[in-house]
């Protein structure tokens, strides 16, 4: 008996749940039925036209968004090409300032003595040459003047210009002093040359 009495109770409350969700659902449905209200064409026109101003709003507000992104990654482009120019202009002029200790080892090398007593004096300077142009070449600075090269005005600046039958006409005779350029192609030291005419 308490077993079909709490049967009895389990199906009536599931019962009482199915009766409220009934009751709730034709609530709704009424509270539907009373929002829906009629208006006039003016009302209706009216509406459809504050619907299509902001839509127009929406489209304005999504292309200024759109703008300001825009924007805000052409600065950031902006300063990243500043930044690099920046560290271009830095490394420029720091290298400068050691490019006449360059030149005074290779001058040194030049002018090597023969004598065998400085033979381990001599390799050590240019070892110690080698090690700085490595630094340049890591730097990205690279070296523009050669002999049997064309003459570039833009690069390269003639202190003599000689007769040479061994050469032809606007070829580099001799590097007197070894020019740089940047890894942006900017010119940091024109080489000093002497040309054949």
């Amino acid at each position: 008996m308490k077993k079909d009495k709490k049967k009895k109770d389990v199906e009536s409350e599931e019962e009482a749940e199915l009766i409220q969700d009934e009751e709730v659902l034709e609530e709704t449905e009424e509270t539907k039925e009373d929002e829906m209200v009629t208006i006039s064409r003016e009302e209706y026109d009216t509406l459809q036209k504050e619907l299509a101003d902001a839509r127009e709003d929406a489209v304005e507000n999504l292309n200024a968004k759109l703008r300001a992104v825009a924007d805000n990654a052409n600065y950031r482009k902006q300063l990243d090409r500043e930044k690099a120019q920046m560290r271009m202009n830095i490394t420029g002029e720091v290298t400068k300032k050691y490019l006449p200790v360059l030149d005074d080892i290779n001058l040194a090398l030049r002018n090597r003595p023969v004598d065998v007593e400085v033979a381990a004096w001599s390799e050590g300077i240019e070892l110690v040459a080698k090690k700085l142009n490595t630094i340049l070449e890591q730097q990205g600075i690279e070296s523009i003047a050669k002999e049997n090269e064309a003459f570039d005005p833009t690069c390269h600046e003639a202190i003599s210009s000689e007769e040479s039958p061994d050469h032809d006409s606007e070829v580099i005779i001799e590097v007197m002093q070894q020019g740089y350029r940047l890894p942006d192609g900017r010119v940091l030291r024109p080489a000093l040359v002497r040309v054949a005419r």
